[in-house]
């Protein structure tokens, strides 16, 4: 039996068909660029490496968590591979609060624009198959126009970061995050809202900011379902834009 929950005499089923993703959109104001290099930083002596440069046995194809991650490595970085219809991938280990630090390269060649252009997704807390979860936003954001809870280092449709750091394509850049967990009651309310930290090549840009609830695309987040420690997923958008790469991923439970 299928329940729907009921808000003002509207299903939620209803309420989403009636609204569009433009609708969550913001525009202004717009984060004041700002110029800063990309942080590589070695991880500490109590990190989990996620990715070491040689393989990428401690990740999964998201929609089946048998089959192991189909992205292309290689050079010391792996890629967004589409041809192998490889999908979303994500962490064979899952995790609570936790420090991560992850660098990421759109191609010099890119093309596209606005969410066209260079898309990707850290999801911070992988819930379901597919884009379920709380999105962090990978984005080519270097004098490249969009809404602004959708370009780089957003909470994507929730929260809009407090600057634009991004490089240029073809220059690395990376994000260093402080990740809290929501908690749940019993009866699976919510108890505490998730938080998140985020630093993009070295600046803040998310300041322990508290998350609605998992990402939405169409309609506003709200925490609908009770979760405990979660893998962590990288998005494969689809967009046309050339594929986006990653390196020297580590994560330090806290």
């Amino acid at each position: 039996m299928t329940t729907t929950l009921v808000l003002g005499g509207l299903s939620m089923a209803n309420a989403q068909e009636k609204t569009k993703p433009e609708q969550t959109e913001i525009y202004t104001p717009v984060p004041k660029v700002v110029e800063a290099k990309g942080v590589f930083t070695a991880p500490p002596s109590d990190a989990i490496v996620l990715f070491d440069g040689k393989d990428l046995n401690k990740w999964v194809t998201t929609d089946d968590r048998t089959k192991p991650a189909k992205w292309t490595v290689g050079n010391g970085v792996f890629t967004v591979n589409k041809k192998t219809g490889g999908g979303n991938i994500e962490t064979q280990q899952s995790f609570g609060n936790y420090q991560l630090h992850i660098e990421w390269q759109v191609p010099a060649n890119v093309q596209g624009k606005g969410q066209g252009r260079g898309n990707s997704g850290l999801f911070l807390a992988s819930i379901g198959k597919g884009d379920a979860g709380y999105e962090l936003q990978i984005l080519d954001s270097y004098k490249n126009d969009t809404y602004t809870n959708g370009q780089a280092a957003s909470i994507y449709k929730q929260l809009v970061p407090l600057a634009n750091p991004t490089n240029k394509p073809g220059e690395w850049n990376s994000y260093d995050i402080v990740w809290t967990a929501p908690t749940f009651n019993d009866d699976k309310s919510v108890k505490t809202p998730a938080r998140v930290t985020v630093l993009f090549n070295g600046v803040l840009v998310q300041d322990n900011a508290e998350l609605k609830g998992p990402t939405q695309y169409i309609g506003d987040p709200a925490y609908r379902q009770a979760h405990g420690p979660a893998p962590i997923k990288l998005q494969s958008h689809g967009d046309p834009s050339e594929p986006l790469s990653f390196r020297n991923i580590w994560i330090r439970e806290l």
